[in-house]
């Protein structure tokens, strides 16, 4: 007990020196030249996965005057990036061509090219695996990459969502194996979360606020330095581990509150009650209540699978998350209800779903983005298509539905007209984006099931729709 209380004294002295970096003598030259570099906006900043968190951080980077390195081992993105061509919805290619024009953004898949950079932000992937356990797979094939070419006086800083420990026990052990140099003694280590919320124009990458957790006092101060030149607001924290939780317990929180909403629509349902009447009237409380709603199943990259994470690493530690695992099992639900709610809605108009036109609305997992990953609507449309259904969709931001880990599905994104949606036997919406005609929708359909209340204010008669 001894060894812990002293541990924590030190954790919390390293933490409160690296936060007064800026008048601290006694850190090492290296972290003084690495410090004056940032914030000269004279360092090189790298930034490998060139996905929907890498690519605007290293956009935010650019912008802020940095020179940027972007590492991707898909050449595909690299070719594109090039090409001055986006490939994200929200980074239009007018500001990738910017990106190029000056030459202070570099993508490549030459890792070799990692020893140019002076700091190194990894944004993988980190999904589940076939038994729902953590896939740390694009970590360490990362790790195994960038280590070869590591230098002294570099920092590197994982962004990726996983659980606490991981920068410590596997990614470290991976680096110092593949470069022969020593985390705290060669090159700067630190964890600091993504934060990403596309398709919301409240929020961005420069205004979201940056949690940094680093290995040691001056990891840390180095890391914060990097993010205050880039972020509205940089909270650092004592150590590697909590800013890994921080990012865990910020998901679970929502699947959570989700599965509660999700349950509650079911019941309501029941009860001939309208869960989103019952939600805007809980929200008019001042205090102890936040609006969270139900939907077709969790999508994206986080919330359907960060709190797993969590309750394997639980399971490590002899304790089983059973509340997390209850909010796992009734989102993971949510998709099949969809299903019977399409179902009951057929067979009251008299039709089975073997052969019956049903049109999907939206692939994306949330509103506005181009994102599929994730998204419910994948296990809806299988279920459908194994019911016997003839199956078309329409989103605006998805033309052709991407080949996915778990789904290989070889569709087109159909025109909403009228003749296209008169023609099904059942609307499903399934992403309510903002750039669908929804009083087309209500006027020219026979049957919708709305689990996203997307024509909850569109004006018309609803006798026809299911929520």
């Amino acid at each position: 007990m001894q060894n812990a209380v002293e541990s924590t004294n030190t954790m919390k002295s390293d933490f409160e020196t690296a936060v007064a970096a800026k008048r601290e003598p006694r850190f090492s030259a290296a972290c003084h030249l690495l410090l004056g570099a940032v914030q000269q906006k004279t360092a090189a900043v790298g930034v490998i996965g060139l996905g929907y968190v890498g690519l605007p951080l290293a956009n935010l980077f650019h912008q802020k005057g940095f020179r940027v390195f972007g590492f991707d081992i898909d050449q595909r993105k690299v070719d594109a990036l090039n090409a001055g061509k986006s490939y994200i919805g929200h980074i239009p290619c007018e500001r990738v061509a910017e990106l190029m024009a000056d030459g202070r953004f570099v993508p490549t898949a030459d890792f070799a090219r990692i020893r140019e950079a002076d700091t190194i932000s990894i944004c993988v992937p980190t999904p589940l695996d076939d038994y729902r356990e953590p896939d740390l797979s694009f970590i360490e094939s990362t790790g195994r990459n960038i280590a070869p070419y590591l230098r002294k006086g570099q920092l590197v800083v994982l962004e990726s969502t996983t659980y606490p420990g991981t920068t410590k026990e596997v990614l470290q052990p991976i680096l110092e194996a593949g470069s022969g140099l020593r985390a705290g003694e060669d090159f700067f280590l630190a964890y600091s979360p993504e934060r990403e919320d596309p398709g919301n124009p409240n929020f961005s990458t420069s205004t979201i606020p940056k949690v940094v957790g680093g290995m040691d006092a001056e990891s840390l101060a180095v890391a914060v330095a990097l993010y205050e030149q880039a972020a509205a607001k940089v909270v650092p924290v004592s150590s590697m581990e909590v800013a890994e939780a921080c990012k865990i317990l910020e998901n679970t929180y929502r699947a959570v509150n989700i599965a509660l909403v999700n349950e509650m629509k079911v019941l309501f349902d029941r009860m001939q009650l309208s869960v989103w009447e019952v939600i805007d009237a809980a929200k008019t409380k001042p205090f102890g209540f936040q609006a969270f709603y139900p939907g077709p199943g969790l999508g994206g990259h986080c919330i359907p699978i960060d709190p797993f994470y969590l309750t394997w690493l639980a399971r490590r530690y002899g304790l089983n998350t059973r509340f997390i695992e209850l909010a796992g099992e009734v989102n993971a639900k949510m998709p099949a209800y969809v299903v019977d709610q399409v179902m009951r809605g057929l067979n009251r108009a008299g039709r089975a779903v073997h052969g019956a036109k049903i049109a999907i609305i939206g692939i994306a997992y949330k509103k506005d983005v181009d994102d599929p990953r994730e998204s419910p609507a994948f296990e809806i449309i299988e279920e459908l298509l194994h019911l016997g259904a003839d199956l078309s969709y329409h989103d605006p931001h998805i033309p052709h539905l991407p080949k996915m880990r778990k789904h290989d599905l070889r569709l087109s994104s159909q025109d909403l007209t009228t003749e296209y949606l008169s023609a099904q036997d059942c609307v499903l919406i399934v992403t309510d984006h903002t750039a669908v005609d929804w009083n087309l929708v209500l006027k020219s359909s026979r049957l919708v099931v709305d689990p996203r209340n997307a024509l909850g204010k569109t004006p018309g008669s609803h006798e026809h729709v299911i929520n």
